[in-house]
């Protein structure tokens, strides 16, 4: 361990991931400091200098049992009517590790792996708060605080890391970054007490009375939808009376938890929690602009409005990147970042361009396109030179045609988000055409960059439409898929003259709004049909289609 010296932020920032809010401190030395809410109020003990200073660490910490480096220690005194010593456990995570054989062996889970720290806190918060499966109505764990990371580089044969291990958990969580080479130390705050093992040992009680209250803490784990792979005696933390009795409620052990690296949810939990948020995000979508009971907006996020659309906006702390989401509610912002669809399985729809089709982690069907703002259209086709002058429009100019010819009337499908990544694109000076830039430069995020820049990829997320708003959700994945006009006269569903038609209406309806475009392509139309290959219609019989494409679509 280095000598750690006093570490004044040199940037601070708020972002949430995985449902935790956490204030990120950048400290001078290059070591990162991550606060839960607990952790905020004990800001100035949980510097690393006020715990992890080499002297002081080294002659306080208390070795504690486990197959882990876990310790207890005490913090400096701070300053302040909160100044008292904090009573911490540090604890070394072993993300990416393997899992010791006799823990796996003890659960016969073989599949088990260790959890990130912010996949650990994440699981920890949430059983905190849950309220499932009745007594104990709240499930008594040691508070995280904090997960800190010095800024010390490692070889990889020092870490004990699986590389393999590491890039699964990515890909599960791309939004959380993880370097291989670096510590990360979780902090929780010390719980009073000793570990079941213990204290039956000290006061010679039955072995079968620990086996008991072990699968007793299984079974209310397990109603609150959670299990721990390793589950041992040592987790389980009891109190002594001045008597020698344990302390109890309700004729029970009073009990608390703690090691949660290989805590998950069950697989019944993880199913219902899948489709309790998938309706919770449609109820959201429809109010999304009008909500009655829309909570105000935390802290790290801002509303904004770009070109008549209201969105609320933030940071991508996990990826540097920037997030527009469309309309008033800030709980639909979690269902767009970026980890919950980035990665997921996905269909490319398109053979020229990067159009995709996912199911995200919450069971939401979208359609991810990126953007082509400041391209040359290379199109081989009439109406080429038009295009040209005319340019790619910018997605915030997509989305707000969306918007508007929805209200106007005209069947389009649905504009949810807009993502900025984070790193740079390759080469900015192939853009041909700055025409959208220049125009876009006056408009700025709340934290003072062009909303619009050429050295970064825009991806536009959109609501996969499969099919008339009045279907149940649950029942849409079964019973309906959505393809363009042009596959259906491909795959022999359509002849090209019904194609032509619904374009020509298409152009129509458009026109009626006030709107054109010099090109409208049968695969710009999105229709749907049931699970006999039937195509849905509308109340006068006609196919059914919606407008899924507004690069060149243009107010006239």
């Amino acid at each position: 361990m280095e000598s750690t010296t006093t570490s004044a932020p040199s940037s601070r920032s708020v972002f949430e991931l995985l449902g935790v809010q956490y204030e990120h401190l950048k400290l001078a030395d290059g070591a990162d400091l991550y606060l839960t809410r607990h952790g905020q109020l004990w800001r100035e003990q949980l510097m690393p200098e006020n715990w992890y200073a080499e002297d002081w660490f080294r002659k306080h910490r208390v070795r504690l049992r486990g197959t882990s480096t876990v310790y207890r220690v005490p913090t400096r005194p701070a300053a302040g009517r909160r100044g008292r010593p904090l009573q911490i456990v540090v604890k070394w995570s072993r993300v990416g590790q393997e899992v010791p054989l006799e823990t796996r062996v003890i659960e016969e889970m073989l599949s088990a792996e260790f959890n990130s720290p912010f996949e650990e806190f994440s699981l920890v918060e949430e059983l905190r708060a849950s309220r499932r499966g009745g007594w104990p109505w709240r499930m008594l764990t040691h508070r995280p605080l904090a997960i800190y990371v010095p800024p010390e580089k490692l070889q990889l044969w020092q870490t004990g890391r699986s590389r393999y291990k590491i890039e699964r958990k990515l890909l599960r969580h791309p939004g959380v970054e993880i370097d291989i080479l670096r510590d990360y130390i979780m902090v929780y705050e010390w719980i009073r007490g000793i570990d079941a093992a213990e204290v039956f040992q000290q006061l010679r009680k039955p072995t079968e009375e620990l086996h008991a209250l072990t699968h007793r803490v299984r079974g209310e784990l397990a109603a609150k939808g959670f299990v721990v792979a390793d589950m041992k005696p040592a987790h389980i933390i009891v109190r002594k009376r001045n008597d020698g009795s344990l302390a109890s409620r309700r004729g029970q052990v009073v009990y608390a938890l703690v090691d949660f690296e290989l805590l998950g949810r069950t697989p019944e939990y993880e199913e219902e929690r899948r489709r309790i948020r998938r309706a919770e995000y449609h109820l959201f979508q429809e109010r999304r602009f009008s909500g009655p009971d829309v909570p105000p907006l935390p802290a790290h996020l801002w509303p904004v409005t770009i070109f008549g659309v209201d969105y609320v906006y933030g940071v991508v702390e996990s990826t540097g990147g920037r997030l527009w989401v469309v309309g008033h509610d800030a709980r639909l912002y979690d269902y767009f970042q970026p980890e919950r669809w980035r990665k997921t399985p996905c269909v490319q729809l398109s053979s020229r361009h990067q159009v995709f089709y996912t199911r995200t982690k919450d069971h939401i069907n979208l359609v991810w396109k990126t953007s082509r703002v400041g391209e040359k259209p290379d199109l081989e086709i009439p109406e080429a030179a038009a295009l040209a002058e005319q340019g790619y429009n910018s997605p915030f100019e997509e989305f707000a045609i969306a918007l508007e010819l929805e209200r106007l009337g005209v069947p389009v499908t649905q504009p949810r988000a807009i993502y900025k990544t984070g790193s740079t694109s390759a080469n900015p000076d192939y853009l041909a055409d700055r025409r959208r830039f220049d125009s876009h430069a006056a408009l700025r995020t709340p934290d003072g960059e062009p909303i619009l820049r050429p050295d970064h990829d825009y991806i536009k997320v959109w609501g996969f439409w499969n099919g008339p708003e009045e279907v149940p959700a649950d029942l849409t994945d079964i019973h309906r898929h959505a393809l363009n006009a042009d596959q259906a006269v491909r795959e022999g569903r359509l002849k090209p003259a019904q194609v032509h038609e619904m374009v020509e209406w298409m152009k129509e309806r458009l026109a009626a709004a006030g709107y054109g475009t010099p090109w409208l392509a049968s695969h710009h139309l999105l229709l749907s049909r049931d699970a006999r290959g039937r195509f849905h219609r509308d109340i006068h019989g006609r196919i059914e289609c919606r407008l899924c494409n507004f690069e060149f679509v243009r107010k006239i």
